[in-house]
Formats: C-alpha cells, sequence, structure tokens
C-alpha cells in the first residue's frame, strides 16, 4: 500500500508492480472461488442463502477468506481483492492511478475466472449473483452499498493503514475480515452486502445475468472512497518524525 516514485509507463512493467497485480489476479480468485462456492453449496444444503444457516455460512466463508487473502497479500500487492478498496487507497495517496488501474482489471479477470471454473466444476449451475431483494428499490440498494463499504474501509484504514493503529501487527486482516462477515449478516437479505465490484462482476459474467448490476459498482466505488476521505482529513495523524537511516546514512 506504499507509494511508488515511478512514472506511469516505468511502474507498469517494473517487475514490484507486475508481481502486484499477478498476485491480485490469484488473491481474487481465491477469494470470490471460496465465497461464490459457499453461496452455491449454501443454496443445495440450506436451500439458498437467504436462510439463517445459510447466510451465516456465507458470511463465515467470506469473513475467513478475507482475512486469509488480505495477510497473504498484504506484503505483495496489499491484498486489496476490491476495486472499492483500491479506489479508496488511491483517493488517500496510497497507491498510484497507474497500479489502481492494473489491480482493478486484476481483480476482474481474477473473479470471471473464478467463476468460469465454478460453473463448470458445478456441472453448469449458475453462479449466484448479487441482486435486490424485493422491496428495495435501486437507490436504497446503492445506500446499503454505500454504508457497507463505507465501513469496510473505514475499518480497513483503524486496523492496515494508519501507522498510529493500537493493534497488535497482522491482526488487521482478521478484523477486516469479520466486518465483510458482519456485513454479510447485515446486508446481504437487502441488497446482497457485496461491497466489492469484482464479487459481483464475476457472477454476472459467468450467467450473463447484469440485474441490479450497476448498483454494485456506484454504491462501493462511492462508500469507499467516501471513507477514505473522513478518515484521511479527520482521523489520521501523520508523523513528521524524520526517516530512519541505515549506517551509510542512507534512507
Amino acid at each position: 500500500m506504499a507509494k511508488l516514485a515511478l512514472g506511469n509507463r516505468e511502474e507498469a512493467t517494473h517487475p514490484d508492480c507486475l508481481r502486484a497485480v499477478l498476485a491480485e489476479i490469484v488473491l481474487t480468485f481465491l477469494f470470490v472461488f471460496a465465497g461464490v462456492a459457499s453461496a452455491m453449496a449454501a443454496g443445495k444444503m440450506f436451500g439458498g442463502g437467504d436462510s439463517i444457516m445459510g447466510l451465516t455460512a456465507v458470511a463465515l466463508t467470506h469473513a475467513l477468506v478475507v482475512a486469509v487473502m488480505v495477510s497473504v497479500g498484504l506484503h505483495i500487492s496489499g491484498g486489496h481483492i476490491n476495486p472499492a478498496v483500491t479506489l479508496g487507497l488511491a483517493v488517500g495517496g496510497h497507491i498510484t492511478l497507474v497500479r489502481s488501474v492494473l489491480y482493478i482489471i486484476a481483480q476482474l479477470i481474477g473473479s470471471s475466472l473464478a467463476c468460469l471454473l465454478l460453473r463448470f466444476l458445478t456441472g453448469g449451475l449458475d453462479t449466484p449473483v448479487h441482486t435486490l431483494a424485493v422491496g428495495v428499490g435501486s437507490f436504497q440498494g446503492v445506500i446499503w452499498e454505500i454504508v457497507l463499504t463505507f465501513s469496510l474501509l473505514f475499518s480497513i484504514y483503524g486496523t492496515i493503514v494508519d501507522p498510529k493503529k493500537a493493534i497488535t501487527p497482522g491482526l488487521g486482516p482478521l478484523l477486516v475480515g469479520l466486518v465483510v462477515g458482519a456485513n454479510v449478516l447485515a446486508g446481504g437479505p437487502f441488497s446482497g452486502a457485496s461491497m466489492n465490484p469484482a464479487r459481483s462482476f464475476g457472477p454476472a459474467l459467468a450467467t450473463w445475468n447484469w440485474t441490479d448490476h450497476w448498483v454494485y459498482w456506484v454504491g462501493p466505488l462511492i462508500g469507499g472512497p467516501l471513507a477514505s476521505l473522513v478518515y484521511e482529513l479527520v482521523f489520521l495523524v501523520r508523523s513528521h518524525a524524520p526517516l530512519p537511516r541505515d549506517d551509510d546514512g542512507a534512507f
């Protein structure tokens, strides 16, 4: 999640950037594979994610896989696995525009590959798409996704990004995963609790069902940057302490 002092063209071909982009493909693939598979399994075992048992299973799966994938990718790419996270961190100045675009493309590729593979592995079953519940209009759905994604990014800032965070190092990804799981329990029956355009894109592509799909771009892409701005401007206290130097006096 650190800034790079590279030019646009140089950064796009820099080995560290290429490794990070590849990591986002793999991490998002594994996250979406587990998340969508849990929804498909809930449909077979509990009659769908609308049942309390199915919803709990899906929420727990998302909490666990997010925690692990963020932990795995934190030192490589930042473990974003979500365009809303990438855009939010870009707004906060923690990632360059070029890398942000590459990350989002990578996340969409990873999600699409996961859902296409799941459709093959399950004998052609449709991957469940995020849609609004009966009685929940588009405007309400967007607000749901803004609030839930705001919660996610605010948690990322407080537990991972903020240098003055008061938690044990390494605990941040677990807490972020718990927030995702809690949000799925809270918002799943209403908006689907996507919080992640890539998570919604893969299933929609695999089934070619784009019903309400725009909601899962607009809501998260407002909620993520909004949380970033609020935390950056109100809660983030930047240190002006000098950078540590090595024995040779280099930064």
